[in-house]
């Protein structure tokens, strides 16, 4: 069939009616473009990454990803995606942090839980107890130590040393919940978040900030990763209570996309081991 060109030759791309836009609630902006063209049009040259969106109320938004199909009468349609953060949200240098918490059970060592040492309210008393052990002299839970025997504490608690030391085990085994027991199952929390950036220096400023803990739902200034409804806090003598964990990046249109891990300790990010921030 011979074309006849009528109106507009199509030698540079024309926006169809009805493109859409989407917003996230949290400050990313995405839209869709349809675009019909001669096959002249360089659809890779156009609509690269990073090209301006079509619409002047949306020019903050640019180029994802584009696709094409070639259709008869030698007419190509163009799909564009483009990106933005909402110049109204953060003057548009970030979206807000869109955070999720998961809440369950992990094994950790007994000798870690709070309860182990001290008696803490809400339990029936303290797992091994505070110092003085008392010397098994008999031998009959607490293996041979040097010349003597291991020191006993609570609920068939086994130590080498009065004073503590390396702790063995629960030995006794008419303590049946204990007998051979070495972890329990404490409660975790971790958040894991996306927040998008316009601007690589704040990516590189979040990576820095890996393995810190904070007191508040910030990490610095530029950094609010953490909702309102968040847990936050310190616990005095030990550390902050929220530990930056993880942040993995990736471009997305000309932003950086950052999918970011929090981790929750109730009894603190021990400042000893962790960088606890100001």
């Amino acid at each position: 069939m011979t074309r006849i060109d009528n109106g507009s030759d199509l030698s540079s791309s024309l926006l169809q009616p009805g493109f859409s836009v989407q917003s996230d609630g949290f400050g990313l902006i995405t839209s869709s473009c349809t675009f019909k063209a001669d096959f002249s049009v360089d659809a890779s040259s156009v609509f690269a990454r990073g090209a301006t969106h079509p619409d002047t109320a949306f020019d903050f938004c640019k180029a994802h990803k584009w696709s094409v199909s070639y259709d008869s009468l030698h007419l190509q349609t163009i799909k564009v995606d483009y990106v933005g953060i909402d110049p109204s949200i953060n003057g548009g240098e970030r979206t807000n942090p869109n955070t999720s918490a998961a809440n369950g059970l992990t094994a950790q060592n007994l000798t870690s839980h709070p309860n182990f040492f001290d008696a803490q309210s809400g339990f029936i008393g303290a797992l091994a107890g505070p110092a003085p052990y008392t010397e098994d002299t008999s031998g009959t839970f607490a293996p041979a130590i040097g010349g003597g025997h291991g020191f006993m504490g609570l609920n068939g608690s086994c130590f080498e040393k009065a004073s503590g030391g390396r702790f063995i085990g629960f030995v006794d085994p008419q303590y049946k919940s204990l007998y051979g027991k070495t972890q329990y199952l404490a409660t975790t929390t971790t958040y894991t978040g996306v927040i998008y950036f316009a601007d690589a220096s704040n990516v590189q400023a979040l990576y820095a900030l890996l393995g810190t803990a904070t007191k508040t739902n910030s990490w610095g200034s530029s950094f609010p990763l953490l909702p309102s409804w968040a847990p936050v806090g310190t616990v005095s003598g030990i550390g902050h209570c929220n530990l930056l964990s993880q942040a993995n990046v990736e471009e997305f249109g000309t932003l950086y996309k950052v999918n970011y891990e929090i981790r929750y300790a109730k009894d603190g990010w021990d400042n000893a081991t962790y960088i606890n921030l100001t």
